[in-house]
């Protein structure tokens, strides 16, 4: 269907020419070979047409040669024509014909025919390619023209190498995401056809589709574009209402700008709506952008930036940003509000082999504390459980050499969306340098504790904001930044002792400079403490000592090869640390509150640094001993396997720590409360439940408050159960019960994980504006046969989450928190899923954030459906639409917001 057929056609007309001297006379019919002719028949590349040739002359043949006088035209042959057929080739000189039976093919360069019968005529100029009929009368073997990535397969072909037209009979192709079918089509010229009677679709099956486009007359041009006259929507060879005057379908397989058409619904409280209709703009290859906005009837609104860029092994990366003007109820009425909330997220990543001393990575989000509660657009569901949002972006530099010098520039952001207050450092500078050795040898491994001394320097600078979401960049804000300098200096040495104990000391010395101190002294007018910032450099130093012994203790108890139980290993280690923090006293002033009524005058003591950047120096000496002992228990198990020549590992107890400190410099409470923590594992590598507690050897008074008496000389037991906490998480699908199942666990990176949510579902899936629902993979699942479905292999899946929090700590006796989170998705038949993320708080006897989601795959379209049957986020989603991104505005999806009171 291309120029270069007109070519092939004449190659194949030559032969009758030829080799017409090679017949003594003509037979009327040809007996099949047994054998497949399938050896190359190649054609001469010549000058003129009118030469004869014998059998020797079926050589490439030397055009200097075969000049004449007259010049005649350049040959249009630039590379070899070959030809096979399983049966035979066939040249009929009295006919003027020749003919290739049975799986024949024409290959010349990039062009390829392939047909059951191809059929060249040379009184009328035309080529022939149909299909054949097999042995029970199917017609098989339909031509298949080629010509690079172009693909057309049709009934028959006729063509007509003098005018360069063609008719082309139930042609089917494929045109970019479409299939096309033509009864009749019209070659008008190289890129230009024109087709009678066509249906398009991009279903799977062109001559039985779920759907497809009906148009009496339509042009194409391959690879570009598709224009109809009036064109009818079929569904199940239905005509249906939706019909145009004329269409226009681009054929591009590249990214193209385009309208992206909205959707519609209702709200109680701001009236019907348009959302997320806009304009995507396919900027280049690497970057691309879309804009989106909503409109309510009462006045709201929203706008949305979103940009996805990519460069191929240096980095990607994707910004959103989304403003929302909220009208609550119509002005004028009682109930109306308005509010303004806003979000930014960024992510970038480079690429771990674009350069490999440095690096430079974003991940931003931040906005308004309240934008996950009041967003009136937002898909990403779960993230509306979110109590912080935070941001990072830092640039890494490595200087190499000998010591090793890390740079790192960056910024964070912390947000908490209750109390709207955030924390923000801009700029933050980090520079460290590698561990130095002074006394190492030359050569070998470093003994002893003069040998093992090391070093290292490191500085941090920052400049940081502590401000509110109601004054975010406003001046204020940046009027009290504080700024500093951290300079920080570790030696350290660590050797054995006894061969048995490992022994580390060390100390350590910073510098603190900072850019604002504050003065305090009490207004005794006014009754209340008075505090002046001064501006200018200050600085103190401190620094501290500490030491630590530990070992590893190794119990194993036997009880015998035939037993289930075999052994338990007891591994302890136990470790012991000395700390020495000095008192700062140099640092401190005092002022007096003078006394009232009798009451003694009162010196309130305070430091110049207290609110700077790294806070005050300690004013306490403290002395204190610290211990702690690590419990790990294992069983060798007896192999289910009888072939197993060696038993099962199994952990019963993992972690089991015990840890407290003593004050020696301490005049009262002087021992911290045990802390005890630990995991307990109950299916391997699956369910671990994980447990911590607090324990006070202190007892409290009748106000509740912890005094210098040990808790069981005042009545009670050793320890006072203050705090404890049991949680674990379970994951678990079809897979883990079938052999050999793929257990891949990968994160997936989704938008709600990038905005700080979790990467599964268990507080909801997000819904994409497409219909799909996030982590949804797109590969097309391969049903063999109607009983699949039923044979007992349901994909499924299940994630539980459990946490109990119990407080204590002023004989409150009470579980503060007690609840169950679960989500779980299973396939009911190949096309069918369903899916439910939900929880249930024990405490307060009721169910959490509770999300439904049902999903019909119906081939070239996608049906699904998102509910949130109650809560203040009720709500409900529903989508069907064509897959294919060609068409994905041919959709109809309607959605039921939940009503907020603002």
């Amino acid at each position: 269907m291309q120029p270069n057929l007109k070519y092939i056609l004449f190659i194949y007309f030559l032969p009758v020419f030829f080799f017409g001297s090679l017949w003594a006379q003509e037979r009327d019919s040809i007996t099949p070979l047994d054998r497949e002719l399938k050896t190359p028949q190649r054609i001469p590349y010549n000058d003129s047409i009118e030469v004869n040739f014998t059998e020797n002359d079926l050589v490439e043949l030397d055009t200097v040669k075969l000049d004449t006088v007259k010049q005649k035209k350049e040959s249009f042959l630039t590379d070899n024509v070959t030809s096979t057929a399983k049966d035979y080739i066939r040249f009929d000189r009295k006919n003027g014909r020749a003919y290739l039976y049975n799986q024949g093919k024409i290959v010349y360069g990039d062009i390829t025919i392939e047909a059951g019968l191809i059929i060249l005529d040379n009184n009328k100029k035309e080529v022939y390619a149909f299909g054949i009929q097999d042995t029970s009368g199917t017609y098989t073997q339909r031509p298949v023209f080629t010509q690079g990535q172009n693909v057309v397969e049709p009934d028959s072909i006729r063509f007509n190498f003098e005018t360069e037209k063609a008719l082309v009979y139930n042609s089917r192709t494929d045109q970019g995401a479409f299939k096309v079918k033509g009864e009749v089509t019209k070659r008008q010229n190289d890129s230009v056809y024109y087709m009678k009677n066509v249906k398009f679709t991009t279903s799977e099956d062109v001559d039985d589709p779920e759907y497809y486009f009906y148009a009496r007359k339509i042009k194409m041009v391959p690879d570009k574009k598709i224009v109809t006259g009036f064109v009818n929507m079929y569904i199940a060879d239905v005509p249906t209402p939706l019909g145009l005057p004329f269409g226009y379908f681009p054929l591009t397989e590249d990214r193209a700008s385009g309208f992206i058409v909205p959707s519609f619904g209702d709200n109680n409280q701001r009236g019907y709506f348009l959302q997320n209709g806009g304009y995507y703009f396919a900027v280049n290859d690497y970057f691309d952008l879309a804009t989106l906005g909503s409109y309510y009837t009462n006045g709201s609104y929203d706008f949305r930036v979103q940009s996805n860029y990519k460069l191929r092994y240096q980095f990607s990366g994707a910004f959103n940003f989304r403003y929302e003007k909220l009208l609550n109820s119509e002005p004028g009425f009682p109930d109306f509000s308005e509010r303004t909330v806003y979000n930014v997220t960024w992510t970038h990543s480079q690429d771990a082999n674009a350069n490999p001393n440095s690096r430079f990575s974003a991940s931003v989000n931040l906005g308004s504390s309240q934008y996950y509660q009041q967003t009136i657009n937002q898909t990403n569901t779960g993230n509306f459980l979110n109590n912080t949002m935070n941001s990072s972006v830092t640039y890494n530099k490595t200087f190499q050499g000998e010591p090793q010098v890390n740079l790192t520039v960056g910024a964070t952001h912390t947000q908490n969306s209750n109390t709207g207050d955030i924390n923000m450092t801009l700029p933050t500078v980090n520079a460290s340098m590698s561990r130095i050795y002074p006394f190492e040898p030359k050569s070998g491994t470093k003994k002893g504790a003069i040998q093992n001394i090391n070093f290292q320097y490191s500085v941090r600078g920052e400049n940081r904001f502590r401000t509110n979401d109601s004054v975010f960049f406003q001046p204020e804000m940046f009027r009290e930044a504080v700024s500093g300098i951290q300079h920080t200096i570790p030696i350290n040495t660590n050797f054995k002792v006894f061969d048995y104990f490992s022994v580390s000391a060390g100390t350590s010395f910073q510098e603190n400079w900072v850019f604002k101190t504050f003065e305090r002294s009490y207004d005794e007018n006014r009754q209340e403490e008075v505090i002046d910032t001064v501006r200018g450099f200050d600085a103190y130093r401190t620094y501290n000592f500490n030491t630590s012994v530990g070992t590893t203790i190794y119990g194993i108890f036997d009880f015998g090869k035939d037993k289930k139980i075999q052994a338990i290993r007891h591994t302890v280690r136990p470790s012991v640390s000395y700390t020495i923090n000095p008192a700062f006293d140099e640092f401190y002033d005092t002022y007096l509150i003078p006394g009232t009524s009798g009451l003694e005058d009162e010196i309130v003591e305070y430091s110049r640094f207290q609110g700077s950047l790294y806070g005050a120096p300690g004013n306490r000496y403290s002395s204190s001993i610290g211990f702690s002992v690590t419990n790990d228990f294992e069983a060798k198990v007896r192999s289910k396997d009888t072939l197993a020549e060696e038993p099962e590992k199994r952990k019963l107890l993992s972690n089991l720590s015990f840890s407290s400190s003593y004050d020696l410099a301490a005049d009262t409470l002087a021992m911290a409360p045990v802390q005890v923590r630990g995991t307990l594992p109950i299916i391997p590598s699956k369910l671990d439940i994980n447990f911590n507690a607090a324990l006070d050897p202190y007892a409290l008074d009748n106000n509740n408050r912890r005094i210098d008496e040990w808790n069981i000389n005042n009545g009670g037991s050793l320890f006072r159960l203050t705090r404890g906490n049991v949680s674990f998480g379970y994951s678990f699908s079809d897979k883990d019960f079938a052999t050999g199942g793929d257990k891949n666990t990968d994160k997936v990176e989704n938008d709600t994980f990038r905005q700080g949510g979790r990467t599964d579902d268990l507080f909801g899936k997000g819904m994409n504006y497409d219909g799909t629902f996030e982590d949804e993979e797109e590969e097309e699942k391969t049903v063999e046969n109607d009983t699949e479905r039923y044979n007992y292999k349901i994909p499924w899946d299940l994630r539980l989450s459990y946490t109990m929090t119990y407080n204590n700590l002023n004989r409150q006796n009470e579980i503060s928190s007690h609840s169950l989170m679960f989500s779980g998705n299973v396939e009911l038949s190949p096309r069918w899923s369903v899916g439910a993320s939900s929880g249930y708080d024990i405490k307060n006897q009721g169910f959490t954030f509770t999300q439904l989601r049902f999903q019909r795959d119906l081939e070239s379209w996608r049906l699904s459906f998102n509910w949130t049957p109650f809560g203040t986020r009720e709500s409900w989603y529903f989508f069907i639409g064509i897959k294919a991104s060609v068409l994905s505005d041919i959709k109809y999806d309607k959605n039921r917001e939940r009503d907020r009171n603002l």
